[in-house]
């Protein structure tokens, strides 16, 4: 059995999806961290990054186009009855086309939902979840959905971050989430005023404006969050984008 086969049985492994263009990745030691800390996490076993990007070099070898890369990490010999026997996790390295430059992504509307994932803090293939809830808010005409807590706190989307803006000040929701690698980077990036902590959905109508952040969409304005609507054009989300291709790129 591959480790493909077995990701199908039992939908338990983790990965990281990157955009690489002429060899090289924004954050590119931010994926590498994160594949190594899940491993050590899912399976319990040592991932060599050196192995990796051997692997991801192999796979974008005769790219002449930027390309999307998916790592996922799978043990073909993993069994329903025993998952905490020694692991032999595998890498699958996929690819997809990408656009030749990235293009700023038209406005989403989400609704929110009640929902946390799995362990949040690990990048895992249970996508069951978030893509139920993301199927569910389209069927009723919206773009995506937007995962609070039992508390009405504001968490997620489904494979992104969210950001809003507070006067002049980038508020990060504090939720148990997935610290992904663009929010991480336009964080470290962003030389103006920014802060983590709780944000609840009846704060939404006084934020200036809100975006959502992933590798495949770079930042994207979010026009709405159920009836609470935001300025799209607001200048800070150009002035984001700017900072995050200020961003220089990693060689793979």
């Amino acid at each position: 059995m591959t480790a493909v086969d077995n990701l199908a049985l039992t939908n338990y492994g983790h990965f990281t999806t990157m955009r690489v263009q002429d060899g090289a990745v924004r954050g590119l030691g931010l994926h590498l961290d994160r594949l190594v800390t899940d491993c050590a996490t899912v399976f319990g076993a040592e991932l060599s990054r050196g192995y990796v990007r051997e692997r991801i070099r192999a796979a974008i070898a005769e790219a002449d186009a930027p390309l999307t890369v998916r790592v996922t990490v799978a043990d073909p010999g993993l069994r329903l009855d025993r998952p905490a026997a020694p692991a032999d996790p595998h890498v699958l390295v996929t690819t997809r086309a990408a656009t030749p430059q990235p293009q700023p992504q038209p406005p989403i509307r989400v609704r929110s939902t009640t929902y946390v994932r799995d362990v949040p803090t690990v990048k895992h293939t249970g996508l069951f979840g978030p893509l139920f809830e993301r199927r569910r808010a389209q069927l009723d005409g919206y773009d995506d959905a937007l995962f609070t807590d039992g508390g009405g706190r504001v968490g997620e989307g489904p494979t992104w971050n969210v950001g809003f803006v507070d006067g002049d000040t980038v508020v990060w929701p504090l939720a148990d989430v997935l610290a992904g690698v663009t929010m991480r980077l336009l964080a470290a990036a962003h030389d103006g005023p920014q802060r983590t902590e709780p944000v609840e959905l009846s704060r939404l109508s006084g934020m200036a404006t809100a975006f959502a952040t992933n590798a495949a969409g770079a930042i994207r304005p979010i026009a709405a969050v159920d009836g609470v609507t935001f300025a799209t054009d607001h200048p800070i989300i150009g002035l984001l984008r700017r900072r995050y291709a200020e961003v220089a790129p990693e060689a793979v």
